[in-house]
């Protein structure tokens, strides 16, 4: 159910992002408002295209310590 309410808000935003940068290339809104909305339409284009969480994309991988390496 909470992955339900998840989508729904990820979708509700998905429109006001693209509302937003829209508003912004008419000169609506404030280009900050355009740059927040450009900012979470590629994110979510990359997670559809991933099929992963955009979180697990950017996230760094631990590096291996060679320091215990002779």
């Amino acid at each position: 159910m909470t992955t339900n309410n998840a989508e729904m808000g990820k979708q509700a935003l998905d429109v006001v992002s693209v509302i937003a940068a829209l508003g912004s290339w008419l000169n609506l809104f404030t280009p900050v408002f355009g740059l927040i909305g450009a900012t979470w339409t590629v994110m979510r284009i990359a997670e559809m295209i991933t099929g992963k969480q955009f979180h697990q994309l950017i996230r760094r991988k631990p590096e291996s310590n060679d320091s215990d390496k002779p």
